[in-house]
């Protein structure tokens, strides 16, 4: 059946756009727009009830007033499905996200120069278009790390952008993982328009679907609480001299990622930030 999302407007200053999206994400919204001075945030219409709208408005409040800016307004819409994915059509356009790499969708013509990687991605609602900086700042981290013959794990792997990036980039196999059923079908549909689909597994469900590698490179781009909880079974599938990549994190959780890092016998070798938001390579002590 078709799905409507929820969507929630919030007229703010631009410069809480980042922090606010942080904190939606934790809170079960799966989609942002920056609209001139307003958020737009989205979120599955069977995971919203009205109660949770005073909460909102108290959390964005408050994120604002942090910040030393004006109350945000709010507003609250039914977006039907078609109309959800015609918005998204709307905003996502091609996107060098490195000096090599480039996400375009199939709707928007790209031209590719010289030594350019194109990744196609049609996001069909699922994280990872490369607007996001935690986006960005994961594949970036994954032209850094990735090698011809390597085996990748993408936790989460919403569209498959990461993991498909490191196919591109010469890696021998990837296994992507998701507890959503759109992201499930939608990273199986961009590996296929990325030509990778005989080296890339996408697998339904969480953690416990994931094969025991090892592998060379475990990618998760989640959000904090989610990655504390995982941490153990990440580092578990880590071949010997492997790398784990981090994001889906704000900056402000750097002290308590790395706590927890630490924590699964890992030492951080490398920290990328943009904006508000940060990403971390790590290996075995």
């Amino acid at each position: 059946m078709p799905r409507s999302h929820i969507e929630i407007a919030i007229g703010v200053d631009p410069a809480a756009f980042d922090i606010i999206a942080g904190a939606l994400t934790a809170e079960g919204f799966d989609g942002f727009w920056e609209d001139g001075n307003v958020l737009r945030a989205y979120i599955r219409q069977e995971s919203w009830d009205e109660p949770r709208l005073d909460a909102l408005r108290a959390l964005v409040a408050g994120l604002a007033a942090r910040m030393a800016l004006p109350p945000p307004s709010l507003s609250i819409h039914v977006i039907p499905e078609e109309n959800w994915n015609r918005r998204w059509e709307e905003s996502i356009r091609p996107l060098r996200v490195t000096d090599r790499i480039v996400i375009a969708p199939t709707w928007h013509p790209c031209t590719a120069g010289p030594g350019d990687i194109v990744i196609t991605i049609d996001p069909k609602m699922s994280f990872g278009t490369g607007y996001h900086e935690t986006t960005r700042l994961m594949i970036a981290m994954t032209e850094r790390h990735a090698a011809p013959g390597l085996r990748v794990l993408d936790a989460g792997t919403g569209t498959g952008v990461i993991a498909i990036a490191a196919l591109m980039l010469g890696a021998q196999s990837a296994t992507g993982f998701d507890t959503d059923e759109w992201a499930y079908a939608n990273a199986q549909e961009n590996a296929r328009l990325n030509r990778v689909a005989d080296r890339f597994t996408v697998l339904l469900g969480d953690l416990a679907v994931a094969p025991a590698g090892p592998f060379d490179i475990v990618a998760a781009n989640i959000q904090k609480d989610v990655i504390e909880v995982m941490l153990p079974g990440l580092v578990a599938r880590l071949a010997p001299g492997g790398t784990l990549l981090l994001s889906g994190l704000l900056s402000s959780d750097d002290a308590a990622m790395r706590g927890a890092m630490a924590r699964a016998g890992l030492v951080v070798t490398e920290a990328t930030a943009e904006a508000e938001w940060i990403a971390y390579a790590a290996r075995r002590a």
